[in-house]
């Protein structure tokens, strides 16, 4: 069986994934800036770093996820301004409208979720510690700058070289050694909140926070850095530094998602192309809208449309459909287990098109089987597409994805209503009344209800725009 393979930014290649401790993996993951509701580019990370955390833990692996919240912010001031209301309120809005966007989604909660305005006492303890190695220097303005110069492996993740660089425009140059010197604490401004340090009152700079909550929650050295692409520079290759200057091994390994774009643009606020998650769900369900952003390779582009959104929810649907009937044919939920296909596809950096296409080979056996009425293959196709799709975080037997009880109720309700209308189209059809038979028909289907005549007997499922399905 093969062993799992990632590949690594830094290096530019792929290798056995070997953890530094044994059976044990830490991830720093960095999360939201929360200063807007969440569209599609931001959870495409949280989603592939959530299969990957699932893949990790299958393999038997006991995973540390750490998902940072940048609470305090240029952006998140200025949103708050705009929305007359503190900035600490601000924040803590979006990001409870994060929280659900995940939950939505199916993302596992991280097993820590440091917030930056909790840890300013961990990034003064760095700044001293740089200081001290005379890696930064405060000018007396009541900034803080790392010296990047003095770096040696400074821009090796994105490889650029320094002297190519823009200045950094995070603060005022004069005080800086050298213009490209980047600032780890910025003084204190009037009206913005600010925190008390020995270099005068301020506020962490963006690259700061990561390295130091890293450091606390994961230690000197872990295994995994993970983010998007457009994160490489400059915060992680400030992380980098930050770290690095101070004696840390830091991340052993880093991967990047690659963006949504949306007309061959990446998806941002700015080209005015964003697509919030939760006007998404409007019209596809959170597992549908999961397996859309999954399907991808993590490293490829996902161009997006509502064109591909609605034939992928489609596709998923056959294979929902594919297993509640084999629980009608069977008797009993399948029991999740692991193709050797599925596996090798995901040992090769997590390769999930490679994956879907095992998915879809077990669809084809288990289909056919039910034709021929081989209900030996409907169960193994059952039970691998039910362990793969589980790994996929888009098992619809999973909890995340279960209504509550009144919900339930309700489905119960109207799975009654729906099999009583069944039951006269049928027994209309018995007598030849096609008429009255077509019109049952046709009064469900305008109420969103999809009818499938199989072998086993009518079965039924409400439209995309809805959140239930039944039997």
């Amino acid at each position: 069986m093969s062993s799992l393979h990632l590949y690594d930014t830094k290096s530019r290649t792929t290798s056995l994934f070997t953890p530094i401790k044994e059976g044990e993996v830490g991830i720093y993951l960095c999360g939201a800036t929360v200063q807007a509701p969440p569209h599609i580019g931001h959870v495409r990370s949280g989603v592939n770093f959530d299969i990957l955390r699932r893949w990790l833990t299958k393999s038997g692996y006991n995973v540390t996820f750490i998902r940072n919240v940048t609470d305090i912010d240029d952006k998140i001031l200025h949103r708050a301004i705009h929305e007359e209301m503190p900035w600490w309120a601000l924040a803590m809005k979006y990001e409870r409208i994060f929280a659900e966007a995940y939950a939505a989604l199916n993302v596992l909660p991280p097993t820590y979720e440091p917030r930056a305005t909790g840890h300013i006492t961990q990034m003064i303890d760095l700044m001293q510690l740089l200081i001290e190695r005379e890696m930064a220097y405060a000018p007396g303005n009541g900034d803080v700058y790392l010296e990047v110069r003095k770096l040696e492996s400074y821009l090796t993740l994105s490889r650029q070289k320094l002297d190519d660089l823009q200045p950094a425009a995070d603060a005022d140059e004069t005080f800086k050694r050298d213009v490209r010197d980047f600032a780890l604490w910025k003084a204190a401004k009037p009206g913005d909140p600010s925190w008390p340090t020995p270099w005068g009152p301020g506020r962490p700079g963006w690259h700061l926070e990561c390295s130091a909550m890293a450091h606390q929650y994961l230690g000197e050295s872990f295994d995994i850095h993970g983010g998007g692409l457009d994160l490489i520079f400059p915060h992680h290759e400030n992380e980098i530094a930050q770290s690095e200057a101070a004696g840390y091994g830091f991340a052993q390994r880093w991967l990047h998602n690659a963006w949504v774009t949306a007309s061959g643009e990446k998806m941002s606020k700015s080209l005015g192309n964003s697509l919030q998650v939760h006007e998404l769900l409007k019209s596809v369900r959170g597992i549908e809208l999961r397996w859309y952003l999954g399907s991808a390779h993590y490293r490829s582009m996902l161009e997006f449309s509502h064109e591909s959104l609605a034939e992928s929810a489609t596709g998923f649907r056959r294979i929902e459909s594919f297993l509640h009937r084999s629980v009608e044919i069977l008797g009993t939920l399948p029991t999740p287990v692991l193709g050797n296909a599925f596996i090798d596809a995901m040992n090769d950096d997590l390769a999930v098109p490679a994956a879907l296409a095992s998915i879809s080979e077990a669809l084809r056996l288990g289909n056919s089987a039910i034709t021929s009425g081989d209900k030996t293959v409907i169960e193994s196709s059952a039970n691998e597409i039910r362990g793969a799709l589980e790994v996929l975080g888009c098992d619809p037997f999973d909890s995340a994805f279960v209504s509550g009880s009144a919900n339930e109720d309700l489905t119960a309700a109207l799975d009654g209503t729906i099999k009583l209308a069944l039951s006269q189209r049928e027994a209309a059809r018995l007598r030849k009344d096609f008429e009255s038979s077509d019109a049952i028909r046709d009064g469900l289907t305008a109420l969103g209800i999809v009818i499938e005549d199989t072998a086993q007997g009518p079965r039924w499922s409400i439209s995309r725009k809805s959140e239930g399905s039944g039997s």
